[in-house]
């Protein structure tokens, strides 16, 4: 018994601790196959580990471990409530999905002395992301970005063509330039409060939010995080990344990373700055709401001209990214609710996209959309998989996508944004015709003559694909868990009673 409750009580450090400690082991292991192995065991107990602590926390407690026994505010500190724990599910259950994945891909797609050094660098990325969503502590989750961060640039530069380099350096720039900006808005809020804590920082921060000092901290802090999760026109590191990564990493950042990022705004704006202050004296929303509103038409119709299928995914993703900011710029419980949502949702959905495209790319070597002319005839299983993710892109009732949709629209009518309604049900029929698309040269066109049999992507392929389709099927229909868990999260930002 005393073991169990000493296991229970420490599940917050393990759940950051598992993958780090793993990633150099995998390194030292030197052979791809066993290091493989030893991250997708810590995949899954990472995610075992999220649902344990979702469970703790779902009826509103919140969870607190100290560090060396050190007390906030003086020392770090790791804070679970059903928000940490609804992005550490998130976070957690693509990875234990993507790295069963990640074997044969990696296989192909990597240089066998390097590979050992992919599942290092997918461990600390998973590592940092795990801790951004739990950490109580303002400087510790700039550290944790920064892991995060720079195992992500390395990742993205394994890519085989050369312009991945490009891509990587392109990241890194902006990455730095966006941490920077984070680490100057945390650095001028520990020189007003004398505190990295967040939860301190919330309670000193409203006495001082009339002060420019801080006025100025939260534009740092905004602006940093909002180059971070790609947010537009700020996303322009976002395609390539995307578009020259090995394929299991687009499939992993793709559904995470930003989704991270666009957590850890929400903890400041609701949780250190307060939506008052956030909306009513920094009208937040006047920045937001254009900037998303631009980047879910601009991006969305910018992937219809897209040639290349993870190009066009990369831009749909901005496009997304917009509907989660739209949420947050509405300032009111349904729209957060919405945004909150669709974290969850576009992670299945994207993650779904990716890895279907993934195992196009194990059998024919190529993304464009010449090269998957007829591929549906051999192809069946996962040609049907990114169709049924394509649907959820597009807000198809019985998907996950619709209900983030409705959410959102639901949002905009207490508004009485009509506009908003109008620009979210256009964007959908936008969506219709990239993933239209890509549904006629699969299913349409003829294979180009002379071209190679094809055979279906093998089970260690299709299994993971269909996991996260079937998820899109499952919680588009259930929506209990997800629904609930965002209802109740963003009730608590707000302070409404629920």
């Amino acid at each position: 018994m005393l073991s169990t409750f000493a296991l229970l009580k420490n599940l917050p450090a393990l759940q950051v601790v598992l993958p780090l400690l793993a990633a150099p082991l995998c390194l030292l292991l030197g052979r791809a196959r066993l290091a493989w192995a030893l991250a997708t065991l810590v995949t899954w107990l990472g995610l075992a580990i999220s649902l344990l602590l979702l469970w703790q926390v779902r009826d509103g407690a919140v969870l607190h471990y100290a560090f060396g026994d050190w007390p906030a505010p003086w020392g770090i500190e790791y804070v679970v409530d059903r928000l940490a724990g609804y992005v550490l599910l998130i976070v957690s259950l693509i990875a234990a999905v993507v790295m069963p994945y990640a074997r044969q891909s990696i296989a192909q797609e990597i240089d066998p002395a390097l590979q050992p050094l992919a599942y290092t660098l997918l461990l600390l990325c998973l590592a940092g992301l795990l801790g951004m969503a739990i950490t109580g502590d303002a400087f510790n989750l700039f550290v944790l970005l920064e892991i995060s961060s720079l195992s992500s640039y390395a990742l993205i530069s394994l890519g085989r063509d050369r312009r991945a380099l490009t891509a990587a350096y392109q990241y890194l720039i902006m990455g730095t330039i966006g941490a920077t900006f984070f680490i100057i808005g945390v650095g001028l809020l520990y020189v007003m409060t004398g505190t990295l804590n967040l939860a301190d920082l919330a309670e000193r921060v409203p006495e001082l939010g009339e002060t420019r000092t801080v006025k100025t901290a939260f534009a740092f802090i905004t602006v940093g995080l909002a180059l971070k999760l790609a947010m537009f026109p700020l996303h322009l590191w976002l395609p390539n990344a995307y578009t020259f990564a090995p394929s299991v990493v687009t499939a992993f950042l793709a559904a995470t990373a930003t989704k991270v990022a666009l957590y850890a705004m929400i903890r400041f704006i609701y949780t250190v700055f307060g939506a008052r202050f956030a909306f009513d004296e920094m009208h937040l929303e006047w920045l937001l709401l254009p900037l998303a509103a631009a980047g879910v038409l601009i991006a969305s119709v910018v992937a219809v001209f897209q040639h290349d299928l993870k190009r066009m995914l990369a831009y749909s993703s901005v496009a997304q990214i917009g509907y989660m900011l739209l949420g947050i710029a509405m300032a009111n419980v349904t729209g957060l609710t919405a945004g909150l949502l669709h974290l969850f949702n576009h992670a299945l959905m994207k993650g779904a996209l990716f890895l279907a495209l993934g195992a196009l790319f194990y059998r024919i070597g190529r993304s464009d959309i010449d090269a998957i002319a007829g591929i549906a005839r051999e192809m069946p299983l996962t040609m049907a998989a990114f169709v049924v993710g394509g649907l959820s892109l597009i807000g198809v009732p019985l998907t996950v996508g619709f209900l983030s949709k409705w959410y959102l629209i639901l949002a905009a009518i207490e508004h009485g944004w009509w506009p908003v309604v109008m620009l979210v049900l256009l964007s959908s029929l936008i969506a219709v015709l990239y993933i239209w698309r890509v549904v006629e040269a699969a299913y349409f066109n003829e294979r180009p003559a002379g071209a190679a049999a094809v055979r279906e992507a093998p089970a260690g392929l299709l299994i993971p694909i269909w996991l996260l389709v079937f998820a899109n099927l499952y919680f588009g229909i259930d929506s209990s868990l997800t629904v609930g868990v965002a209802g109740d999260a963003a009730h608590g930002l707000f302070g409404a009673p629920q």
